[in-house]
This record gives C-alpha cells, structure tokens and sequence, in this order.
C-alpha cells in the first residue's frame, strides 16, 4: 500500500455515523465525500453536518469557523464517484451482514487499491463481510463510539488477513483527525467497547430484575460515581489507584469479593495470580509506583475540573430556565413524568 498520497475521505453512509465522521474528519482539514444510496439521506447531510458544527461552536469545540468545515464536505450522488481517488473508506450502514457483503465486494472493485476499506461496525468482524474478496489484506474494522466527533475513541480491529499496513495507516489518519486510535490484536465479538458496555449492561439489568433498585438510581450510580471517574481513568487505573499499594494491593483485597460476586451470575473465574502479574506488570511500566502518589493528585485535579464544569452548567441551565419562565409540557406530554419523544 502506498504512503503519502493525498485525496479525500470517503464516508459510504450518511446517517447519524455518517454525518459525526464528516465532521470528525472535515475539522482536521482532510476533504470529505459523503455518498448514500438514499437520495432524502443525502439531501439532510449537509443541514446536520451545519447543525452539528454551530453547536460544536457554541460550545467552544471548534477551532475554525464552522463555514471553513462545511466547505470540504460535499455529498455525491453515486458510489463511484465518490470512491475515485479517496485514500481511506470509511463505511457506516445499518448493521445487516448481506449489506455489508454486498458494499464491500463493490467498494473493492471501484475503491484505489491502496484506498483503506473500513467499516463502522459495532460487532461484525471483517473476516465475516470481507474474506472472500481479492483485496481483503485492506479491509478491517474502525468502529467508534457514537457520536464520534464527541466520543474520539476508535477501535481498529483487524481479521486475521489484513495487511499490518493498513491497521498502522488507520491508526495514523485517525491520529491525526484527533481520534483515540486503540489496535485490538484479534478479533472478538464486540470488540473492547461492547463487551465493556455490555458487562455494565448484564449487571444493570439483573440488579432491575432483582429488585435492588430502579433503573433512574442504577444510573445515577453511573453518572455520578462510576462514569464521572471513568471519564479521567479506566478500570484498571482507577483499581491501580485506590490502593497504595497498586494493583497487586487492589487484586489481594477486592480479588475474592469481585469472584464472589461473580459466582452470583453464574461467573465463577477469579483473577489468577498469573493475570494479576501480568496487570501489574504492564501498569508499573506506565507508571512507578514512586509516581503513584502525584497520579492520584491529578486524577483528583481532574475530577474537580469535571465537577466544576458541572456545576456552572448547572447554574447557566437554571438561569436559563429562570428566564424562560415556567415549563409547560407540549400537549400530549407530562411534566411530571418527562416524557420527550426522541430523547
């Protein structure tokens, strides 16, 4: 695969993906086409992409005016011209396998050979939708989370046949568009993202068909404990730093409980004191534990710029509703139970 030619982008999908990857690769200064097989899709790309961006300014995001994006996003009306030239494809229709057959066996014939053919999937690795093409070595999985021009995280995940160089090009366009560029190193069902959620997800609902609480407190307990400090530091960090002692301390403490707790859903497999190590191992290489201490202070330093963030949206929201005056539901909507289609 060549290096360093220049072209646009070519987002095949303009959906709600397709629209936060325009913009995702549109403010990093890279031309972007956007082509759908719906002629109504493509006629509201442009309007959400204008929306989108006017909020992103509002809020501070936007290093250009959103005029200067807007100008190297353009929406064409057939797959081949919008595949001519393009250095990287990046895929996002609905999650059917036929569809995604089908696309991928066109975008192989019509894309440039050196042209990365990616897709936004959420769980369908490229060994499913792509091994029998004669340019699968180009072809792998760029999923992000949604919407990605908020949420820069990107999973690369490539199959078993994609060439090294296509996996090391994504990660370097994703770089540089300011994404968070992560390289799974197989393929697994739901990749790291959906597994993560998932498990959150699997937990949340048992402890609703439990009767241990209702569905408002168990997300309560995410965006007001779990979720707020995982936005600083993920789950290994976050055990890394609870304890003085590291992980190893974290494993030795909690270690048993966490199996027992497992055991409840029918999960009984602790963490072996091999896997500890091997945790542990890879954490004291990002950070000594001589350093622990000043990592604890920034994870706090982080956290109280989060709350006071939080806050003063707290105070502008109220003075903006002071200002408006009392809340009236639209007819056919409740004030007391918040009901808002679409939210």
């Amino acid at each position: 695969m060549s290096e360093g030619r220049s072209g646009p982008v070519t987002l095949v999908g303009g959906g709600s993906m397709g629209v936060g990857w325009a913009i995702v690769f549109a403010r990093a200064g890279l031309d972007v086409r956007v082509h759908d097989a719906s002629t109504d899709v493509r006629g509201a790309v442009l309007p959400a992409v204008e929306e989108r961006l006017a909020m992103l300014t509002a809020h501070g995001l936007l290093d250009e005016s959103p005029q200067a994006v807007m100008a190297r996003v353009s929406v064409v009306d057939t797959l081949a011209d919008a595949l001519d030239g393009a250095i990287h494809v990046q895929e996002s229709v609905p999650e059917r396998l036929d569809l995604k057959i089908a696309l991928f066996r066109a975008m192989d014939e019509m894309a440039p050979p050196d042209a990365v053919l990616a897709s936004s999937t959420s769980s369908l690795p490229a060994s499913e939708f792509a091994g029998g093409l004669p340019g699968r070595a180009r072809c792998l999985v760029a999923h992000p989370a949604n919407p990605p021009h908020l949420l820069p995280i990107v999973e690369i995940v490539p199959a078993p046949f994609t060439d090294a160089a296509a996996a090391a090009r994504t990660r370097a366009l994703m770089a540089r568009a300011g994404q968070v560029p992560v390289v799974l190193k197989r393929e697994v069902n739901g990749f790291i993202y959906n597994r993560l959620q998932g498990a959150v997800l699997r937990e949340a609902y048992w402890m609703l068909e439990q009767g241990i609480a209702d569905v408002a407190d168990i997300d309560k307990v995410m965006t007001s404990g779990l979720g707020l400090r995982w936005s600083v530091v993920g789950p290994f960090e976050t055990a890394d730093l609870n304890y003085r002692g590291g992980l190893a301390e974290h494993a030795q403490r909690m270690g048993e409980r966490y199996r027992q707790m497992g055991a409840e859903r029918g999960q009984p497999e602790g963490w072996s004191e091999a896997l500890v190590a091997r945790a542990t191992a890879e954490r004291r290489a990002l950070l000594p534990l001589e350093d622990w201490e000043a990592r604890v202070a920034w994870r706090d330093e982080r956290l109280m710029a989060a709350r006071a963030a939080e806050q003063a949206d707290d105070i502008s929201r109220a003075a903006g509703q002071a200002d408006a005056g009392p809340y009236h539901a639209p007819a056919g909507h409740s004030a007391a139970s918040g009901s808002q289609e679409g939210a």
